[in-house]
């Protein structure tokens, strides 16, 4: 082939001297310089190199005085051989790694030039179109398919380090998997004669940088080519793939408006093969200045992009706000004379306000460049689809009252056109022009309303055309706002999402998760609105999971979703509310308080949802907002950081970190209902999770919970945890008749129906138990166990297949959970899939680290399996936590059923009867206990407790 890259010198001796100053040209080029001077450049390579040469040769100490005399004169010139010689000595054996050997040669190699006519396997070139930083782009016909290709030759110095060859292979084959009309089509990476190269779709059309240089891009282009490129991303980010070097140069706009997204998976070629995060100022010293660069280009980079750290998807948000605020205003947000003066940009200063710049840049779409360009990724989008969501949102809006506007009878359109507000150019200091010929969204006031009435008064025309188009723009407004009010008033729905805590930190936990709950608490109380309960909103927790999504899963009309970050004593918390039907922002606010104004900012945030919805609400609606509730904001920090804990129950100590909290806040504000109410859930569930047993602690959770509804008789939560201390206690129709008066007055409240359920099945009550558990699943889709009681209802029920079914679907949401596991090992017992059952029933005892139920079903299976030795061994382990007061003794007495030893399940029974277990009525579903059903001791236990057999 012609120009050879192979070709050497045949002089071993000079091939060895060039060599050694390639090796320290490259040292030099990745270290810092140490004399402040310029690195070795083209201009001067050939004198340095001379020197270089001839110093090498020379002994140590005689170097100093050949440079005297070679240099005399230009101090710049000797500190620039000094300043090489040195970092070739500092080398040691690095100078003989290969990787440092290999890419010497390739610096003095020349580079490889494919002429018109040449084939490249079964590729023929036809022209060069571009080269930079990775190569040079040909156009080439593939002869074997007979279509024109783009052909881009990697630069040999990219790719004779075998393992980044491996990396970019790797990456280039998923990149070129990736199927969407917005990204360019890989079509083959191939070796001819050891030159690497790739072939793409060609395609016919300019670059974004051609096209912002010939004009100003109006609205609606900037609208197109954003939402375009970020469906791409979209699609790159699914399929795991980031781009790291998105820029006007990579974007690629067809004829038709198609746009293109190149160079995906090619960054990782450029990649050191380092750790992941390095020192900034070896970062800045591996810039690539040229355009087209795959490392990325500084202008262009995110902040931790360019301190080196590791990248994810943001990092593509970050780049593709930086092609939007250059597209808007004319100019990129980050620019310094050189490389390092534009990071130092990048990393410490904030852009120009896109407000002054361009003037005509509508608010929202200010908002959404600012957070894409924050330079904590924490506070940026989190996911380019949220981006590519409020894209869309802005242009479907403004492409609607643009169509308001075409469809006025064509008098008045001309009127309007008249009074259409100059466009700015966008560059500060230059003045207004008015937009490019068949420009559409160049320039746009706040809304039609307003774009109508500043044209009448710029203009002040007669009085009748004034008249008139006041007239259009009232009647255009008024449509708008039936329509839209109408849109919204069928939003009886709405899921509240986990508030994102972007300081990651466990400690304020509390506060995201405690706003969170509060607003649907508040939300709750609302009787014409339906409102995801926490459990089932919490599954999205930690996921990234759109709006859109999680609102289908749901089955929800609206979703709100937020963020909060803490510094200090500071809070900053934005929050917006997104209709699914037709995926539209309802509502959006950034609030910033102290800590201390949680309270308020939580009742702020329900009243504005609740405006915003339509809802209409009297006086007392209203005051539900903040039903049994605070004005302290102290007390309020306790209960929400209580009911933090509660929420964690299962962990060590977090109930009595929850009733510590509960207790502070009642201190603060004695008047605290839903406090009071705290303490009593708390105190009901003491002895279930710490095996705490006593009737004390029911009795506790009985005060506390009529202490509560001392204060707000009408308190559901207050009816629903006085009915559990009830039930607690066996006072049966007490507890049934508090169920009913919290389900009365807060009809939403899924707690109050799945634990009234749960009652309903202890009495017997199957078919009443089993609606009242699908009416808590209906307000709550995905609460796990809301869920499992419905499996163990149609398995109580007799329908095995039902109970599969509905243990499968648990699983489905959580893989992990211990109890669907044990309920399908019960179920294959029941149908004498003895080794599937064991399988399954071992599994939910790991998953829950053996805990007493895991335990007990697992024994019980063993037992009636013939497998005594394995039964008594967990009888044996159970009897300790027995004595450390961590389990029931209808655990162990669950284990002796399985054996068919009545006699000892029936005494371990009766020490939880003496004990007054809040556990023990279980047994009347339990379905470890269906041998003992027909012994004359079973009657007589539940008499004793008040139940019927």
């Amino acid at each position: 082939m012609q120009n050879d890259p192979r070709r050497h010198t045949n002089n071993h001796e000079e091939t060895r001297i060039k060599n050694q100053f390639g090796k320290a040209f490259l040292i030099e080029q990745e270290a810092p310089n140490h004399c402040g001077m310029s690195k070795v450049t083209s201009e001067n390579w050939e004198q340095v190199k001379e020197l270089f040469e001839a110093a090498l040769k020379r002994e140590a100490v005689e170097r100093v005085a050949f440079l005297d005399g070679a240099c005399a004169g230009d101090e710049a010139l000797r500190r620039e051989v000094e300043s090489l010689l040195k970092s070739y000595e500092a080398a040691g054996s690095f100078m003989d790694a290969p990787a440092v050997e290999s890419a010497a040669e390739s610096l003095l190699e020349e580079p490889v030039k494919l002429s018109p006519g040449q084939r490249m396997g079964h590729y023929q070139i036809i022209n060069l179109i571009g080269e930079g930083g990775m190569g040079e782009v040909y156009l080439a016909e593939d002869v074997l398919l007979g279509r024109q290709v783009a052909l881009k030759l990697l630069p040999a110095e990219f790719t004779r380090d075998l393992q980044r060859v491996r990396r970019f292979q790797q990456e280039a084959r998923a990149a070129s998997a990736l199927n969407h009309p917005n990204i360019i089509t890989i079509h083959e990476i191939g070796q001819v004669d050891g030159l690497n190269f790739i072939v793409t779709e060609f395609i016919a059309g300019e670059t974004l940088r051609q096209r912002m240089a010939t004009a100003r891009l109006n609205l609606a282009t900037v609208l197109d080519v954003a939402t375009q490129t970020a469906g791409a991303l979209a699609g790159a980010h699914a399929a795991g793939i980031v781009h790291r070097d998105l820029k006007p140069e990579n974007i690629m706009v067809r004829p038709d408006g198609l746009i293109k997204v190149l160079d995906f998976g090619l960054a990782k070629l450029t990649e050191p093969g380092t750790s992941d995060v390095e020192s900034e100022a070896r970062t800045v010293a591996r810039v690539d200045t040229k355009m087209g660069a795959i490392m990325g280009t500084a202008q262009y980079m995110s902040p931790e992009q360019a301190r080196g750290l590791k990248v994810d998807a943001r990092t593509d948000i970050f780049s593709l706000g930086v092609v939007l605020y250059e597209m808007l205003a004319g100019r990129a947000p980050f620019v310094g004379e050189t490389t390092a003066d534009t990071i130092s940009v990048l990393l410490h200063k904030e852009p120009q306000p896109l407000s002054t710049l361009a003037p005509d840049t509508p608010a929202d779409l200010q908002h959404i460049v600012s957070k894409t360009l924050r330079k904590d990724k924490d506070e940026r989008y989190q996911t380019v689809k949220s981006l590519l969501v409020d894209l869309k949102s802005l242009k479907q809006r403004l492409e609607f009252e643009i169509e308001l506007e075409r469809s006025a009878p064509a008098s008045e359109r001309a009127g309007m056109e008249e009074f259409r507000i100059p466009a700015s150019s966008g560059r500060s200091g230059e003045a207004k022009t008015s937009p490019p010929e068949g420009s559409t969204l160049s320039t746009r006031p706040a809304s039609s309303v307003e774009y109508l009435i500043g044209g009448i008064k710029q203009h002040k025309r007669g009085a009748a055309l004034a008249l008139a188009v006041l007239l259009l723009a009232i009647g255009i407004g008024y449509w708008v706002l039936i329509h839209r009010s109408s849109s919204v008033t069928t939003i009886q729905s709405i899921a509240v999402l986990p508030f994102e805590n972007q300081n990651h930190d466990p400690d304020t936990d509390y506060l995201s998760d405690g706003l969170t709950e509060n607003i649907i608490n508040n939300l709750t109380q609302l009787p014409s609105l339906r409102v995801i309960p926490r459990s089932s909103v919490f599954h999205y927790k930690g996921r990234e999971t759109d709006s859109m999504t999680a609102g289908r899963e749901l089955g929800v009309r609206a979703v709100l979703t937020g963020r909060i970050m803490q510094r200090g004593d500071n809070l900053v918390v934005s929050a917006e509310l997104v209709d699914i039907r037709d995926n539209k922002q309802l509502w959006g606010e950034q609030y910033s308080r102290k800590v201390s104004d949680a309270l308020v900012l939580q009742q702020e945030i329900s009243r504005q949802i609740s405006e915003r919805l339509r809802l209409k609400l009297t006086g007392e609606e209203q005051k539900l907002l903040n039903k049994g509730g605070t004005n302290d904001a102290e007390a309020y920090q306790f209960y929400m950081k209580g009911r933090y804990y509660w929420n964690k129950r299962g962990a060590s100590g977090s109930l009595q970190k929850a009733i510590d909290q509960f207790q502070q806040a009642v201190q603060k504000d004695p008047n605290y209902a839903l406090a009071y109410v705290g303490l009593a859930d708390s105190y009901g569930l003491l002895e279930e999770y710490t095996g705490d047993q006593g009737i004390e602690t029911l009795q506790k959770a009985r005060a506390f919970a009529e202490r509560a509804l001392q204060i707000d008789n009408s308190l559901g939560e207050a009816h629903s945890a006085l009915a559990l201390a009830y039930e607690a206690l066996w006072l049966w129709d007490d507890a049934e008749r508090e169920y009913r008066l919290s389900i009365s007055f807060n009809p939403n409240y899924p707690t109050a129906h799945h634990w009234h359920g749960e009652y309903l099945l202890w009495m017997g009550r199957d078919d009443e138990g089993l609606a009242e558990l699908k009416r808590a699943q209906e307000l709550d889709p995905l609460s796990l166990v809301i869920n499992m009681w419905l499996a163990e209802t149609y398995f109580r029920k007799g329908d095995t297949d039902a109970a599969i079914k509905q243990s499968n679907k648990v699983l489905e949401l959580d893989r992990d959970f211990p109890r669907s596991h044990r309920l399908l090992g019960i179920v294959y017992l029941r149908q004498g899939r003895y080794e599937e059952a064991i399988a399954e029933l071992q599994k939910g005892t790991d998953l829950s680290g053996r805990a007493s139920g895991s335990l007990a079903d697992l024994g019980y299976a063993y037992g009636v399996w013939g497998q005594p030795t394995e039964a008594v061994a967990i009888i044996k382990e159970l009897e300790q936590k027995y004595a450390r007061h961590e389990t029931h003794a209808w655990d162990i007495a669950a284990v002796y059923s399985g054996l068919g030893d009545r006699d000892q399940a029936f005494a371990w029974l009766e020490k939880d009867f003496r004990a007054h277990s809040t556990s023990l009525p279980a047994i009347t579903i339990g379905n470890s206990f269906d041998s003992l059903r027909n012994d004359p001791r079973y009657a007589d236990l539940l008499r004793r407790m008040g139940l019927r057999s």
